[in-house]
């Protein structure tokens, strides 16, 4: 008891605890730590900085092709585990994204290198948003990788619960996946497996008691509006939503081929995406 009191003492402020290389070459793992929060980091490369934040419920692993190919391109990456998933522990209840935000925040700050380019996928490029809104200083740039429209059909809401949720058969859950996050012609059954039901009640929850006009224009970071060719999440008539309210701080590319899950579907075109638009920032 008194070694744990210990250490929680220790994590009142902000401490970077390295807990050892992965099992990926050149991969990293470290405890980023803040008030009672530690947030579990895989990291690797060199160079200026990507944060990378995955969908509702999911771990940041489904960006490991994504991640090792922008690594591979001069830059360092950073996929912080959200609250509740690897090593990453916090308070679950009673959160708003601006929580979220403030966990990413840290991770950057940790870091030491200056401001960077975080790449939120789905229910991550809320957080990616808010985090811009809340410490502008750490931000660079968003990518907003299948990023719902304003206002989309309330049954894909549904959809997503379904899929996070264990208790519902495989069949009917692989039929939403199908409906939600994949093309046709895509395999949906890969992602069965990987979500973690009490993080994405959590998330849910938070984004519900956060006002979509706070965290919706992401401060003044300039935007990559990464949207997937097939997306029902982003109808084609929402398509030119984001950069007719944002103007010349969007850049707008879209990938055929894909839907919301995206980052599996089309890793590579994510990738390449990604590279040369960070590229092109000041």
């Amino acid at each position: 008891m008194k070694i744990a009191q210990a250490w929680l003492a220790l994590v009142s402020g902000l401490w970077l605890l390295t807990t050892g290389a992965s099992a990926e070459p050149g991969r990293t793992r470290n405890l980023v730590a803040h008030g009672a929060v530690r947030i579990d980091v895989i990291a690797e490369g060199q160079g200026p900085v990507v944060v990378m934040l995955p969908s509702r419920g999911r771990d940041s692993e489904d960006y490991d092709a994504v991640a090792e190919a922008i690594a591979a391109q001069g830059f360092r990456v950073l996929r912080p585990q959200p609250r509740g998933i690897g090593q990453s522990l916090g308070p679950m209840d009673d959160l708003t994204l601006h929580d979220f935000a403030g966990d990413i925040a840290a991770v950057i700050r940790a870091e030491r290198a200056g401001p960077a380019v975080i790449v939120g996928h789905a229910f991550g490029n809320w957080v990616a948003r808010m985090t811009a809104v809340d410490h502008p200083d750490l931000v660079r740039g968003v990518v907003l990788a299948a990023a719902a429209a304003k206002a989309y059909p309330p049954g894909l809401s549904i959809a997503v619960n379904k899929v996070a949720d264990p208790t519902v058969p495989e069949t009917e859950r692989r039929q939403y996946l199908q409906q939600a996050f994949f093309a046709p012609g895509h395999d949906p059954s890969i992602w069965l497996a990987g979500w973690y039901p009490a993080v994405s009640r959590s998330q849910r929850l938070a984004s519900e008691r956060s006002r979509q006009a706070e965290w919706w224009p992401a401060g003044r970071a300039p935007l990559l509006d990464l949207q997937a060719g097939m997306d029902p999440f982003k109808p084609e008539a929402s398509r030119n939503e984001i950069r007719d309210e944002f103007g010349d701080r969007v850049t707008l590319v879209v990938i055929p081929d894909a839907s919301h899950a995206l980052i599996p579907e089309q890793p590579v075109a994510v990738a390449d995406a990604i590279i040369g638009w960070v590229r092109r920032l000041p």
